[in-house]
């Protein structure tokens, strides 16, 4: 029924016993095959055609219509009366419509591309701790609190004898790139502090944070993240010992201790949403732990360092009763109680049981705090000077204020070896070697250090019981030639006989 190349088609028509060639593409859309077949046969645009073959059937005008040839099968259209105003404007109208809902369709089909890619770059900057949306927000809600507050000059939550740093509006630490040796020294107990500023350090923390995966699972805004860090470090005194390098060498330890024995992974298994009905301690109990218990909370209660505030008050409760029972159990007034405790449990040790777990966590807790001796003996050893230098002028200033002094604290009566003998032999190993009943892989990396310290300060022992013995003999012989001198004079004659001769014997002053 015709002729066609790849691109074109052409059709024959009857018109009225004349054969009318029309030519056309075959991507051209039904309508404008109509137009053309109207314009063949001189009729308007809008006016209804129909097809017919030679055998009288009716064919579908549009691209893909069969073939026919001039001499045999030429088509012939039949034409009705052209459609009113009204119908063609109705027409086109629905044409339009239809077009639209195509568009819409395609649209949405867009839209969901286009939103699912969306949500994936956001997860991805979520997970880098740059979400610009949340950060904007977050500056947005710092803005509001921040126009409440002066709109209320006589309220603040805080005593102005206890008023805590100024927060700042952009953490003013920067950014430091933490080199992949560093990430890896990080994780283990030999880090060295020392060699680290607290800008540094701050950097760090920042780190420790988002490899744990604290910042994703509890929604932690980055932003609030260092403005917390930078306030726990603006609220530490410039200590000997007790300053914020000890903070960070606490943390660091207890990151090394997560990755070393996958605590991570044993406290996710454990239900961290568990309700617990521990009892909180105040009062003249653990004066110095509950002082830091307070100070925690009022850096928590400032919308812009508060790191849980994606949390409900009920769980934010838990969060706080943890958090004290964790602090307290640092205070070594309660050691003996604590580790106690433990060992009782850590032959049968059950991992799903509540009391168990907070044991341990009290445990770790307090391992970390006095955890320097486990570093190499370079690191360890300034600290033992800091911790020294700390207590010596606790003990002065109760000796001027008529106080009792702690022994351990007199600098007449202590010196290094004395005051890390006992506290590795008696404190340090029989806690660390009993964590390590459950984790053995810390026996390399912590105990053994502790046993060789320990046996380092017993030799610097032995040096120094040596030398006092030495001093004290030259002493008793220096007294005893002082007090023959003394005979001497007393007995002193001006003229003694030597073989039966008389002499004057001269005594020279000692």
């Amino acid at each position: 029924m015709g002729s066609a190349s790849s691109s074109y088609r052409v059709i024959y028509l009857d018109v009225d016993g004349r054969i009318q060639k029309v030519v056309f593409s075959r991507f051209c859309s039904p309508c404008d095959i109509k137009e053309l077949f109207c314009t063949a046969l001189g009729v308007q645009r809008n006016t209804n055609l129909s097809l017919l073959d030679s055998s009288g059937a009716m064919v579908s005008i549009d691209p893909t219509m069969p073939h026919n040839t001039e001499r045999y099968g030429a088509a012939t259209p039949s034409r009705s009366s052209p459609v009113s105003y009204k119908e063609e404007l109705f027409q086109n109208v629905l044409t339009q419509v239809a077009e639209q809902f195509s568009r819409a369709f395609k649209i949405n089909e867009l839209k969901t591309e286009v939103t699912n890619r969306l949500a994936m770059l956001e997860k991805r900057v979520e997970l880098e701790g740059m979400k610009v949306v949340e950060i904007e927000k977050c500056r947005n809600d710092i803005k509001k609190l921040r126009e409440e507050m002066a709109s209320r000059n006589n309220s603040n939550f805080l005593d102005d004898s206890k008023k805590l740093t100024p927060r700042r509006d952009v953490p003013s630490y920067p950014k430091y790139h933490l080199s992949q040796e560093t990430v890896e020294a990080l994780r283990l107990p030999t880090f060295d502090a020392w060699q680290w500023e607290p800008n540094e350090m701050l950097s760090c923390l920042e780190h420790m944070y988002h490899d744990l995966g604290l910042v994703k699972d509890f929604s932690i805004n980055p932003i609030t993240l260092k403005r917390w860090l930078l306030c726990i470090h603006d609220n530490y005194k410039n200590n000997p010992f007790h300053n914020f390098r000890h903070c960070f060498c606490v943390t660091q330890m207890m990151y090394s201790m997560i990755c070393l024995c996958s605590l991570q992974v044993i406290f996710y298994r454990y239900q961290i949403n568990a309700r617990t009905e521990l009892a909180v301690r105040y009062n003249d109990i653990s004066p110095l732990e509950n002082h830091h218990c307070a100070v925690a909370f009022q850096i928590f209660s400032q919308p812009d360092c508060n790191i849980f505030s994606n949390f409900d008050p009920e769980t934010f409760k838990q969060i706080r009763q943890g958090t004290i029972t964790l602090i307290l159990a640092t205070d070594m007034a309660r050691h003996g109680e604590i580790l106690d405790s433990f060992k009782q449990k850590v032959d049968g040790f059950d991992f799903a049981d509540e009391d168990h777990m907070t044991c341990l966590k009290m445990v770790l807790i307090k391992c970390c705090d006095i955890s320097n001796e486990v570093r190499p003996m370079e690191v360890a050893e300034p600290w033992v000077d800091c911790l020294l230098e700390e207590y010596f002028m606790q003990s002065d200033r109760e000796k001027t204020e008529g106080l009792p002094v702690a022994p351990f604290m007199d600098r007449e009566k202590v010196t290094k070896p004395t005051a890390q003998i006992g506290f590795i032999k008696f404190v340090l190993i029989p806690m660390f070697e009993t964590v390590m009943k459950l984790f053995p892989q810390i026996e390399e990396a912590m105990v053994q250090p502790l046993r060789e310290s320990r046996d380092r300060y017993e030799e610097l022992k032995q040096i120094d019981d040596a030398m006092n013995e030495v001093c004290t003999k030259s002493t008793l012989y220096l007294n005893s030639l002082a007090n023959e001198n003394d005979r001497t004079k007393c007995d002193f004659s001006p003229f003694q006989p030597a073989g039966g001769v008389l002499l004057r014997q001269e005594v020279a002053p000692v």
